[in-house]
């Protein structure tokens, strides 16, 4: 009983002995009572008292409860009431105020009990079962239920949905329930369920949840509406955060698109509800989830391309210049902005040229920068803003050059009326406020983060610190400032101010040996950092300690020798006598064993509970430990190592100029190569040209052969029909006139192929000189480009002289058959005649008259078709002849192929000349491999552009390999 007092609440007595029986009597009745109503009305009772009485109506209830569920399915009261009793067993919300000692027994009753509740999977699974019911009686206790179950044990009974069939499709159904208070209870469920559980999280995404739950907030009225939208986006961020399937989804889905509503948030000054604050807060919240900068590269760039594209930047942007937005909106959407441009060159570029609505505009960085290096402005505004100023210039070269540009004296504006983002920096960087010294600081480390270019742009600066004083470079009154140490009076953190010069200048020292240079040259720093190193200071010193000596090292290990006082082995000489080597490396480690450095190298976004924990940036811890090792292997190297390495680098010099040279040489035997192959292709077509040419020309020849062919069958059935009948055509004397023209044509046929056959003679003579030419083809690269070049030209006017005979062919053909029609007419003629001379009326003697006088004229015509005959046939061995010619140009063409594949040997002889270079450079850089190999064991650093170039050489070989394809097709 004591346990159970404990457990009521610290009541001073339990429950009377009577209730416990009337609790008892009441699971008696559930159990064993054959009437519904009676089961019913026990069960309402163990609800009125199960709230109050919550351990013994558990214990004894809780298995005839279970079985009421299974068994009276079909009565949706009596399964509301045990649903009901059931939730007030396990929830662990409770009206009225307790102690918290009650509270903690309350939370671990509850656990008991719904651990009692899932031993039994099936117990879930007839839960689950029972929300298909639409009844309100059954679906929203049930809800309810398992809603509290989830948070009870929300691994365990997340499992056992996973495994249930359509468990998750089942409770996906209550989005879509027409009663507002099942679905909103439905979204906390849905919450419940997806948090921490990847598995779920794809399969609630993939049942449309991402479309309904936009649904419900543009009903509910963006980020006007209740506190049902904020559920919504609590829901949709357990979808998307650190989950890259559902956030690619999400993307493709295009409903990013459909965030764009949710932050037209209008210019009224009033209005903002402390609901609508929430809201909006959690809808940034999202946009940040998307673009993220521990999601894949991938995914949070194609992020930022859509919201720039669907204009969701510009509607941040416009939140961010408007007034009368509360502060932690401001500052949260700074924060998304910064993400949502962090390292998109677009989005960067478009934030660039957002101006502020001011009289006159000015760009928002110039706007932010002032609220950064304003002390009056709250804390975690300007760590938002800081953040949005790195976002800018990460990975943006051309950003991090506009900002340098506004410090040089050519773009400054001597007129001063407007303030650029260079000098709101210095302001910073030379205020009396330590933490605005610190901002602007690492704010101007940010612009020459891994750009050498402005590196050395930055030296060039000049400040005038005091009427009538020279001016000083930017670098040296950063040592100035930084010497002077406690000396000026600020507020703020004591070493906030030096830690943020100091990694100013390690960001600006290293890789840049010319900053280095224009470092040591005042004679002054040296001195400082030993002495600073050398010190035994307290433990809030030693951090900046270990960041003087970490400027020293990289001056060590950045240094070209330049100043005979501050060579390396002068300055390592320095530290073993004034410090000491073990001394110094130790004091070095002293940074990476910061607790504040394991924080800020955890992410990119500068989050400080106050001002005193701002010490290390992201960016300058990832630096540290970059050069931590390098320096320390540099501080240990003996003067003769670091000859050698010198040396090494010479040997590696004169390498990098031979390669050098080499791949020059590989170029234009590449470029030569290329025009060959331009020439062998120029070649081959010209070729596949004069071939189809012969084949039109043979094709031709054999329809000629066809025709003369035709021709003589047709002469010999004509001669048939003139022996039987006479012919007229002597009468009226038109016969001896036909066959005299076709005499003549006949004669300039054969002037034609005399032609034709002095033709092809030239064309003979034209091939002997081209073999002649092609002989002796050239020994290198040039000399078969210039025979190519003659051989394509000679091919040229082969297939001009082709075309002409081309030509002239057809036009014999013209000829024949101008001759087949004629020698047609006279046909028809013959047989008018004929058939004329057999009209009746004519006297015996005039048909025997005409007769012999035909017989006579029949005969001359016969000698004249034989005459015609035997001048066909002398043209058509002719035609043999001209064909034997162009069979004769085939071979030729056949020769001049021979002679094209002799220049490809030629080109392969080049490429087998080219893989002796190549073998060459192959040796060449495996020694410049095991030269790198020394250097590394050495400490030296050893740059990437021997193996971007090396990689070159490999594209190289590579497209050499492509080349020799070619040739083989060709």
């Amino acid at each position: 009983m004591n346990f159970l007092r404990g457990v009521m609440g610290g009541q001073s007595a339990g429950p009377q002995h009577t209730e416990i029986e009337t609790i008892q009597k009441l699971c008696d009745r559930v159990a064993s009572s054959t009437l519904l109503d009676d089961r019913r009305n026990a069960v309402r009772a163990l609800k009125s008292l199960s709230k109050k009485y919550r351990l013994e109506v558990g214990i004894q209830a809780m298995e005839h409860l279970i079985h009421v569920l299974q068994t009276d399915r079909s009565d949706s009261e009596i399964i509301g009431y045990a649903l009901d009793t059931l939730y007030n067993i396990i929830s662990n919300d409770e009206e009225e105020e307790v102690e918290e000692n009650s509270t903690r027994q309350s939370g671990d009753l509850g656990s008991q009990f719904t651990e009692i509740f899932i031993k039994q999977q099936e117990n879930v699974t007839l839960l689950l079962s029972l929300l298909e019911e639409f009844d309100f009686h059954v679906r929203w206790p049930g809800v309810k239920l398992l809603t509290s179950l989830l948070k009870q044990l929300g691994p365990q009974v997340q499992q056992i949905i996973l495994v249930s069939p359509m468990g998750v499709s089942r409770l996906m159904d209550l989005l879509a329930d027409s009663r507002e208070v099942i679905r909103n209870d439905g979204v906390l469920l849905l919450q419940a369920l997806t948090r921490s559980n990847g598995a779920i999280q794809k399969i609630v995404a993939f049942e449309n949840a991402f479309e309904r739950l936009l649904d419900i907030i543009t009903e509910e009225g963006n980020s006007d509406g209740g506190i049902v939208v904020e559920d919504c986006l609590i829901l949709l961020q357990n979808l998307l955060k650190n989950n890259n399937s559902n956030q690619n989804f999400f993307k493709e889905g295009s409903y990013i698109q459909r965030m764009k509503p949710w932050f037209h948030v209008g210019d009224e000054n009033s209005g903002w509800s402390a609901q609508k604050v929430t809201n909006l807060h959690v809808m940034l919240q999202l946009v940040r989830v998307l673009v993220s900068p521990t999601n894949p590269p991938g995914a949070t760039s194609s992020c930022q391309k859509a919201m720039f594209q669907c204009g969701l930047l510009q509607q941040l942007c416009t939140i961010l210049m408007a007034t009368g937005v509360p502060a932690d909106i401001l500052t949260e959407t700074i924060n998304t902005v910064s993400e949502v441009i962090r390292g998109y060159q677009v989005n960067q570029d478009y934030f660039a040229s957002v101006n502020a609505p001011s009289n006159p505009p000015r760009p928002a960085i110039v706007v932010l920068l002032m609220s950064m290096v304003n002390e009056r402005q709250p804390f975690v505004l300007r760590c938002a803003v800081l953040y949005c100023f790195q976002c800018f210039l990460y990975k943006n070269q051309k950003g991090q050059g506009e900002i340098v540009s506004t410090l040089l004296p050519s773009t400054i504006d001597a007129t001063g009326n407007s303030v650029s983002a260079g000098q709101l920096l210095c302001g910073g960087l030379f205020s009396t406020d330590s933490l605005s010294n610190w901002c602007a600081a690492v704010a101007l480390a940010h612009a020459l983060q891994e750009n050498a270019v402005q590196k050395e742009q930055l030296l060039r600066v000049q400040l005038a610190t005091s009427i009538g004083n020279p001016p000083v470079s930017l670098l040296q009154q950063c040592t100035n400032i930084l010497s002077q140490g406690d000396k000026i009076d600020r507020r703020g953190s004591k070493i906030q101010t030096r830690v943020g010069l100091l990694m100013l200048l390690c960001t600006w020292l290293s890789n840049c040996p010319i900053a280095v240079t224009h470092f040591l040259h005042n004679s002054a720093n040296v001195p400082f950092l030993t002495g600073q190193i050398a010190e035994n200071l307290g433990e809030e010193e030693q951090l900046v300690q270990g960041l003087c000596a970490l400027l020293l090292g990289i001056s060590i290990y950045f240094n070209d020798n330049s100043l005979e006082s501050y060579m390396k082995e002068k300055l390592k000489q320095l530290i073993e006598k004034r410090i000491g080597k073990e001394n110094f490396i130790e004091k070095l480690g002293f940074i990476s064993k910061h607790e504040l450095y394991s924080r800020a190298s955890q992410k990119p976004q500068p989050n400080f509970p106050s001002p005193e924990y701002m010490i290390f940036d992201h960016e300058f811890t990832k630096l540290v430990k970059e050069l931590e090792g390098v320096i320390t292997k540099a501080i240990y190297k003996s003067s003769e190592e670091d000859k050698k390495e010198e040396e090494v680098k010479k040997t590696l010099e004169q390498h990098d100029s031979i390669v050098t040279h080499y791949k020059n040489m590989i170029r234009e035997q590449d470029l030569q190569l290329e025009e060959l192959k331009q020439q062998i292709s120029t070649l081959k077509c010209q070729n596949e040209q004069l071939q189809t040419a012969v084949t039109q020309q043979v094709s031709q020849i054999q329809q000629h052969k066809d025709q003369y062919n035709l021709l003589k069958v047709q002469l010999g059935k004509d001669n048939q029909h003139q022996g039987s009948y006479s012919d007229g055509t002597q009468v009226n004397g038109i016969q001896p006139e036909e066959i005299g023209r076709l005499r003549e044509e006949i004669e300039e046929l054969k002037s034609n192929q005399e032609l034709l056959q002095s033709q092809l003679a030239e064309k003979d003579s034209l091939i002997e000189n081209l073999k002649s030419s092609q002989a002796s083809p050239g020994t290198n690269e040039q000399s078969s480009a210039t025979a190519s070049a003659r051989d394509s030209e000679q091919i040229a006017e082969l297939k001009q002289e082709l075309a002409t005979l081309k030509s002239q062919l057809n036009s014999q053909s013209v000829e024949i058959t101008k001759l087949q029609t004629e020698k047609q007419e006279l046909l028809q003629k013959t047989e008018t005649f004929a058939k004329s001379a057999a009209a009746p009326g004519e006297s015996g003697a005039g048909m025997a008259a005409k007769a012999t006088d035909g017989d006579s004229r029949l005969l001359a015509l016969l000698q004249d078709t034989n005459d015609l005959k035997n001048e066909i046939k002398a043209l058509s061995e002719e035609r043999t002849a001209i064909k034997e010619q162009l069979d004769a140009s085939n071979s030729t063409i056949a020769i001049l192929q021979n002679e094209k594949n002799k220049l490809e040997m030629d080109i392969t002889d080049s490429k087998k000349e080219q893989d002796d270079l190549l073998v060459l450079l192959a040796d060449q850089d495996q020694k410049i491999f095991s030269l790198k190999n020394k250097l590394k064991e050495l400490g030296h650093p050893v740059e990437e552009e021997d193996e971007l170039e090396s990689g070159d050489q490999d594209d190289e070989e590579d497209e050499d390999e492509d080349d020799g394809k070619d040739q083989g097709h060709i």
